[in-house]
Protein backbone atom coordinates (compact mmCIF):
# COMPACT_ATOMS: atom_id res chain seq x y z
CA UNK A 1 0.00 0.00 0.00
CA UNK A 2 1.45 3.38 -1.03
CA UNK A 3 1.69 6.14 1.61
CA UNK A 4 -1.10 8.72 1.60
CA UNK A 5 -0.42 11.78 -0.59
CA UNK A 6 -2.80 13.96 1.45
CA UNK A 7 -3.02 14.65 5.14
CA UNK A 8 -6.02 15.51 7.30
CA UNK A 9 -6.02 19.31 7.77
CA UNK A 10 -7.33 18.84 11.32
CA UNK A 11 -4.21 16.85 12.23
CA UNK A 12 -1.96 19.45 10.61
CA UNK A 13 -3.73 22.14 12.62
CA UNK A 14 -3.05 20.20 15.82
CA UNK A 15 0.62 19.89 14.84
CA UNK A 16 0.77 23.63 14.18
CA UNK A 17 -0.73 24.31 17.61
CA UNK A 18 1.85 22.08 19.28
CA UNK A 19 4.73 23.81 17.49
CA UNK A 20 3.37 27.29 18.13
CA UNK A 21 3.07 26.63 21.86
CA UNK A 22 6.47 24.94 22.26
CA UNK A 23 9.44 27.14 23.10
CA UNK A 24 11.83 24.17 22.90
CA UNK A 25 11.01 21.46 20.37
CA UNK A 26 13.02 18.42 19.26
CA UNK A 27 12.59 16.93 15.80
CA UNK A 28 13.79 13.31 15.56
CA UNK A 29 14.23 12.14 11.97
CA UNK A 30 15.03 8.95 10.10
CA UNK A 31 15.22 7.49 6.61
CA UNK A 32 11.57 8.25 5.86
CA UNK A 33 12.42 11.95 5.58
CA UNK A 34 15.05 11.33 2.91
CA UNK A 35 12.81 8.83 1.13
CA UNK A 36 10.79 11.82 -0.07
CA UNK A 37 13.96 13.06 -1.82
CA UNK A 38 14.10 9.80 -3.76
CA UNK A 39 16.58 8.04 -1.50
CA UNK A 40 15.86 4.39 -0.73
CA UNK A 41 15.19 3.50 2.87
CA UNK A 42 17.51 0.96 4.47
CA UNK A 43 14.95 -1.82 4.48
CA UNK A 44 11.20 -2.04 3.97
CA UNK A 45 9.24 -0.52 1.10
CA UNK A 46 11.75 0.72 -1.45
CA UNK A 47 14.63 -0.48 0.72
CA UNK A 48 18.17 -0.68 -0.61
CA UNK A 49 18.80 -4.07 1.00
CA UNK A 50 15.44 -5.82 0.92
CA UNK A 51 17.03 -9.05 -0.37
CA UNK A 52 18.54 -9.78 3.04
CA UNK A 53 22.06 -10.82 2.04
CA UNK A 54 24.93 -9.31 0.07
CA UNK A 55 26.93 -10.67 -2.86
CA UNK A 56 29.33 -12.10 -0.27
CA UNK A 57 26.54 -14.11 1.34
CA UNK A 58 26.51 -12.16 4.61
CA UNK A 59 23.81 -9.84 5.97
CA UNK A 60 24.28 -6.19 5.11
CA UNK A 61 24.69 -5.49 8.84
CA UNK A 62 27.84 -7.65 8.73
CA UNK A 63 29.14 -6.10 5.51
CA UNK A 64 28.68 -2.62 6.97
CA UNK A 65 30.28 -3.35 10.33
CA UNK A 66 33.38 -2.05 12.04
CA UNK A 67 34.63 -5.62 12.19
CA UNK A 68 34.33 -5.98 8.41
CA UNK A 69 36.11 -2.66 7.87
CA UNK A 70 39.04 -4.09 9.81
CA UNK A 71 39.02 -7.62 8.36
CA UNK A 72 37.97 -6.96 4.75
CA UNK A 73 37.83 -3.20 4.22
CA UNK A 74 37.19 -3.53 0.49
CA UNK A 75 33.87 -5.27 1.22
CA UNK A 76 32.77 -2.58 3.65
CA UNK A 77 33.78 0.15 1.20
CA UNK A 78 31.83 -1.58 -1.59
CA UNK A 79 28.56 -1.12 0.29
CA UNK A 80 29.39 2.34 1.65
CA UNK A 81 29.88 3.36 -1.99
CA UNK A 82 26.50 1.84 -2.89
CA UNK A 83 24.82 3.95 -0.21
CA UNK A 84 26.65 7.09 -1.34
CA UNK A 85 25.64 6.48 -4.97
CA UNK A 86 22.02 6.14 -3.85
CA UNK A 87 22.31 9.53 -2.12
CA UNK A 88 24.22 11.24 -4.93
CA UNK A 89 22.36 14.09 -6.56
CA UNK A 90 19.50 14.08 -4.05
CA UNK A 91 18.18 17.44 -2.87
CA UNK A 92 16.41 18.45 0.35
CA UNK A 93 12.63 18.15 0.19
CA UNK A 94 9.91 20.17 1.93
CA UNK A 95 10.33 18.26 5.18
CA UNK A 96 14.02 19.21 5.38
CA UNK A 97 13.26 22.78 4.36
CA UNK A 98 10.36 23.38 6.75
CA UNK A 99 12.18 21.86 9.74
CA UNK A 100 15.13 24.17 8.98
CA UNK A 101 12.74 27.13 8.63
CA UNK A 102 11.20 26.41 12.04
CA UNK A 103 14.68 26.16 13.55
CA UNK A 104 15.64 29.57 12.14
CA UNK A 105 12.54 31.08 13.74
CA UNK A 106 12.76 29.23 17.07
CA UNK A 107 15.96 29.40 19.08
CA UNK A 108 15.01 26.33 21.10
CA UNK A 109 14.33 24.05 18.11
CA UNK A 110 16.77 21.15 17.84
CA UNK A 111 17.18 18.32 15.34
CA UNK A 112 18.31 14.77 16.12
CA UNK A 113 18.82 12.79 12.91
CA UNK A 114 19.92 9.26 12.11
CA UNK A 115 20.44 10.13 8.45
CA UNK A 116 24.00 10.27 7.12
CA UNK A 117 23.13 11.87 3.75
CA UNK A 118 23.73 15.49 4.79
CA UNK A 119 20.38 16.74 3.43
CA UNK A 120 19.34 18.38 6.69
CA UNK A 121 22.60 20.36 6.73
CA UNK A 122 22.10 21.43 3.12
CA UNK A 123 18.60 22.67 4.02
CA UNK A 124 20.16 24.82 6.76
CA UNK A 125 19.19 22.93 9.92
CA UNK A 126 21.00 24.12 13.03
CA UNK A 127 21.52 23.13 15.81
CA UNK A 128 21.66 19.50 14.74
CA UNK A 129 22.91 16.23 16.20
CA UNK A 130 23.96 13.76 13.47
CA UNK A 131 23.96 10.75 15.76
CA UNK A 132 25.17 8.33 13.07
CA UNK A 133 27.65 10.74 11.47
CA UNK A 134 27.84 12.11 7.93
CA UNK A 135 28.80 10.18 4.80
CA UNK A 136 30.49 13.23 3.27
CA UNK A 137 32.96 13.64 6.14
CA UNK A 138 36.10 11.60 5.49
CA UNK A 139 39.00 10.88 7.81
CA UNK A 140 42.19 8.86 7.77
CA UNK A 141 42.35 5.76 9.94
CA UNK A 142 45.99 6.48 10.82
CA UNK A 143 46.66 10.24 10.82
CA UNK A 144 44.86 13.53 11.41
CA UNK A 145 43.81 14.07 7.76
CA UNK A 146 40.18 15.15 7.37
CA UNK A 147 38.13 16.27 4.38
CA UNK A 148 34.57 17.17 3.44
CA UNK A 149 33.39 15.98 0.02
CA UNK A 150 30.24 16.46 -2.04
CA UNK A 151 30.34 12.89 -3.39
CA UNK A 152 32.64 9.89 -3.82
CA UNK A 153 33.29 10.43 -7.54
CA UNK A 154 36.96 11.17 -6.97
CA UNK A 155 37.30 8.04 -4.81
CA UNK A 156 35.75 5.59 -7.26
CA UNK A 157 38.97 4.99 -9.29
CA UNK A 158 40.67 3.92 -6.06
CA UNK A 159 38.03 1.29 -5.31
CA UNK A 160 39.22 -1.11 -8.03
CA UNK A 161 36.88 -3.58 -9.71
CA UNK A 162 34.55 -6.28 -8.38
CA UNK A 163 37.22 -8.83 -9.28
CA UNK A 164 40.00 -6.84 -7.61
CA UNK A 165 38.50 -4.43 -5.06
CA UNK A 166 40.69 -1.99 -3.15
CA UNK A 167 40.18 0.86 -0.70
CA UNK A 168 40.81 4.61 -1.00
CA UNK A 169 44.00 5.93 0.56
CA UNK A 170 44.94 9.02 2.52
CA UNK A 171 46.76 11.67 0.43
CA UNK A 172 48.85 12.57 3.48
CA UNK A 173 50.11 9.19 4.72
CA UNK A 174 48.83 6.52 2.32
CA UNK A 175 46.73 4.63 4.86
CA UNK A 176 43.04 3.83 4.42
CA UNK A 177 40.42 6.54 4.75
CA UNK A 178 36.77 6.09 5.79
CA UNK A 179 33.57 8.10 6.06
CA UNK A 180 32.78 9.41 9.53
CA UNK A 181 29.66 7.27 9.94
CA UNK A 182 28.77 4.79 12.66
CA UNK A 183 29.09 1.27 11.29
CA UNK A 184 27.35 -1.70 12.90
CA UNK A 185 29.11 -2.70 16.09
CA UNK A 186 30.75 0.70 16.54
CA UNK A 187 30.18 3.17 19.35
CA UNK A 188 28.10 6.27 18.83
CA UNK A 189 30.17 9.50 18.68
CA UNK A 190 30.77 10.75 22.20
CA UNK A 191 30.30 14.43 21.30
CA UNK A 192 26.90 13.70 19.76
CA UNK A 193 25.80 11.64 22.76
CA UNK A 194 26.93 14.37 25.15
CA UNK A 195 24.96 17.01 23.21
CA UNK A 196 21.83 14.84 23.19
CA UNK A 197 22.05 14.08 26.90
CA UNK A 198 22.58 17.76 27.73
CA UNK A 199 19.55 18.89 25.75
CA UNK A 200 17.33 16.08 27.05
CA UNK A 201 18.26 17.02 30.61
CA UNK A 202 17.28 20.63 29.87
CA UNK A 203 13.98 19.28 28.56
CA UNK A 204 11.74 19.91 25.56
CA UNK A 205 8.23 21.31 25.38
CA UNK A 206 7.42 18.97 22.48
CA UNK A 207 9.04 16.09 20.58
CA UNK A 208 8.18 15.33 16.95
CA UNK A 209 9.30 11.98 15.51
CA UNK A 210 9.46 11.98 11.71
CA UNK A 211 10.08 9.09 9.32
CA UNK A 212 11.80 6.76 11.75
CA UNK A 213 10.85 3.35 13.13
CA UNK A 214 12.36 4.43 16.49
CA UNK A 215 13.89 0.96 16.77
CA UNK A 216 17.04 2.21 18.51
CA UNK A 217 16.54 2.99 22.23
CA UNK A 218 18.31 6.35 21.96
CA UNK A 219 15.89 7.38 19.19
CA UNK A 220 12.75 6.29 21.05
CA UNK A 221 14.00 7.75 24.36
CA UNK A 222 13.24 11.43 23.63
CA UNK A 223 9.61 10.52 22.83
CA UNK A 224 9.31 8.36 25.95
CA UNK A 225 10.89 11.02 28.18
CA UNK A 226 8.63 13.76 26.81
CA UNK A 227 5.57 11.58 27.32
CA UNK A 228 6.53 10.91 30.94
CA UNK A 229 7.11 14.63 31.51
CA UNK A 230 3.68 15.50 30.12
CA UNK A 231 5.03 17.26 27.02
CA UNK A 232 3.19 16.77 23.70
CA UNK A 233 4.55 14.02 21.47
CA UNK A 234 3.91 13.71 17.73
CA UNK A 235 4.70 11.03 15.16
CA UNK A 236 4.70 11.59 11.39
CA UNK A 237 5.04 8.24 9.67
CA UNK A 238 2.82 6.25 7.27
CA UNK A 239 3.78 2.99 9.00
CA UNK A 240 3.61 1.48 12.48
CA UNK A 241 6.64 2.12 14.68
CA UNK A 242 7.92 1.44 18.18
CA UNK A 243 6.44 4.70 19.48
CA UNK A 244 3.14 4.76 17.55
CA UNK A 245 1.18 3.49 20.52
CA UNK A 246 2.36 6.16 22.96
CA UNK A 247 2.38 9.46 21.03
CA UNK A 248 -0.31 12.05 21.63
CA UNK A 249 -0.73 12.94 17.96
CA UNK A 250 -0.17 10.47 15.15
CA UNK A 251 -0.11 11.58 11.51
CA UNK A 252 -0.01 8.64 9.13
CA UNK A 253 1.44 10.40 6.12
CA UNK A 254 4.82 11.05 4.55
CA UNK A 255 7.15 13.72 5.89
CA UNK A 256 7.14 15.94 2.78
CA UNK A 257 3.34 15.82 2.44
CA UNK A 258 2.83 16.73 6.10
CA UNK A 259 5.40 19.52 6.25
CA UNK A 260 4.19 21.02 2.96
CA UNK A 261 0.71 21.29 4.47
CA UNK A 262 2.16 22.62 7.73
CA UNK A 263 4.14 25.30 5.89
CA UNK A 264 1.00 26.51 4.14
CA UNK A 265 -0.95 26.61 7.40
CA UNK A 266 1.79 28.41 9.35
CA UNK A 267 2.88 30.69 6.52
CA UNK A 268 6.44 29.35 6.47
Amino acid sequence: MSPPQHVDPALVEQLAEVLTAARRVLFVTGAGVSADSGLPTYRGVGGLYDSGTTDEGVPIEVALSGEMLTARPEVCWKYMLQIERACRGAAPNRAHEVIASIQRRREGAWLLTQNVDGLHARAGSEPMIEIHGNLQSLSCTACAWRARVDDFLALEPQLGTPAAPTTPRCPACGEMIRPQVVLFGEMLPQAAIASLQRELQTGFDAVVSVGTTSAFPYIAAPVVMAKRAGAPTVEINPGETDVSSIVDLRIRSTAATTFSALAQMMGL
